[in-house]
């Protein structure tokens, strides 16, 4: 199997993938075309990225490619879509960057309460102003307002608890009962949590229906002077409601993502909330960037890549389609010898019914077998006749609705 690597990944992975029987080509510096010509080259079966857009066009020209494997959680910068729509699976690696992205934001809240980047930044220019930089809320009692409560935003409220801070979250699917588990309070909305909180950070997943959900409203209700910390996703907020709310409401603001990022390790760059007037500090997209987090997630792409290799099945499949409803599921018991399932599935073609999932099991002995095969809609009478009387080889046939 061929892999290509075209972001940086840890080398000991690199080691990992052909012990494990992969041809490997490593290109980190892999962008736009250049991606799509090394797809297109190397024929690739796998292709490993990390921060690196794959866009349509690198779907277009891949001949072999099978598999995206996202090294980290978000996988906003695959057209999944478009790998979807040939036949391409994509897989991340949820969960594996959790504790570096919330070490991260809460760097980020202590720096705010006791601005230490200004502190840095005026005693490298000659100045002291113990005066301005002693007025510090501090931590002890505040209440932290989370969005997302995925194993970052958990993570996060494990670490302010630490430091006696009241937690309040709102996730989707975060119930009061798990709340109370996790000795934080529920929330039943965003704006919920923006109306009791006096420091927001966000963990949310940038999906179209977290799309600038920290929007002017939510931040409207958020008190004067509050802090707001983004960890996560560009998408998910409103950026130019958020300048409107620094300069209106005077929000402390900190964050790690910005909307139209550099796709390079190093590039010129100029964001607009850097230039206004406040408590403003930002990071270069580095939540995931720890050597604990680079190993975890290089140990979860590995595994996902040697499983595939072995079984053909994809871990932590993003485009998988869910449990469809309607259809039916075929059980064919048979012997197993040639031409029984091609039997079959060419009655249910002339039938033209669309096979959608299908396994075929062999039993112990390799004698006999047992094929589940989901079709789009239900066979006629028919048409099980004809599969069942069509093979002295088949045992039986069961139609079962899905």
């Amino acid at each position: 199997m061929k892999v290509l690597i075209a972001d940086k990944f840890q080398e000991w992975g690199i080691d990992a993938l052909k012990d494990a029987g992969c041809e490997v080509t490593f290109d980190p510096q892999l962008q736009g075309d250049a991606l799509c010509d090394a797809v297109k080259n190397t024929g690739c079966d796998v292709l490993v990225v990390r921060s690196t857009k794959v866009q349509a066009p690198v779907f277009e020209v891949a001949d072999r490619l099978s598999l995206v494997v996202r090294a980290g959680a978000g996988y906003n910068t695959i057209d999944v879509e478009a790998a979807s729509n040939r036949a391409i699976f994509v897989a991340n690696c949820p969960g594996k960057n959790s504790v570096a992205v919330a070490e991260l934001a809460f760097g980020h809240i202590l720096a705010l309460d006791r601005r230490i980047v200004d502190n840095v930044s005026d005693l490298r220019q000659g100045k002291w102003n113990k005066k301005e930089y002693g007025k510090a809320r501090g931590l002890k009692g505040r209440t932290l307002g989370l969005l997302g409560m995925g194993q970052i935003g958990q993570a996060v409220a494990r670490r302010a608890l630490a430091f006696e801070m009241d937690v309040v979250a709102w996730s989707r699917s975060l119930t009061p009962e798990q709340a109370e588990e996790w000795g934080i309070d529920f929330a039943a909305s965003p704006a919920d949590v923006a109306d009791r909180c006096d420091i927001l950070s966000i963990h949310l997943a940038a999906k179209p229906e977290t799309k600038h959900l920290v929007n002017a409203e939510l931040l409207g209700r958020l008190k004067p002077g509050s802090y707001v910390i983004n960890t996560a996703r560009a998408d998910v907020m409103d950026y130019e409601a958020l300048q409107n709310a620094i300069t209106e409401r005077g929000l402390r603001v900190a964050v790690d993502v910005f909307p139209d990022e550099p796709g390079s390790g190093c590039a010129d760059f100029q964001a607009s909330l850097m230039n206004l007037d406040g408590v403003i500090y930002g990071s270069h997209h580095i939540g995931a960037s720890t050597d604990q987090s680079q190993d975890a997630i290089a140990a979860e792409s590995v595994r996902i890549v040697k499983h595939f290799l072995a079984s053909g099945q994809v871990l932590n499949c993003v485009n998988l389609r869910g449990q469809a409803e309607g259809g039916c599921i075929l059980t064919v018991r048979h012997l197993n010898v040639p031409g029984v399932l091609a039997h079959t599935l060419s009655a249910l073609r002339t039938a033209g019914l669309n096979v959608e999932e299908m396994d075929n099991l062999i039993t112990s002995g390799a004698k006999g077998a047992c094929a589940h095969i989901r079709v789009d809609s239900e066979p006629s009478d028919d048409v099980v006749g004809q599969i069942r009387d069509g093979r002295a080889e088949i045992l039986g046939v069961e139609v079962k609705r899905a």
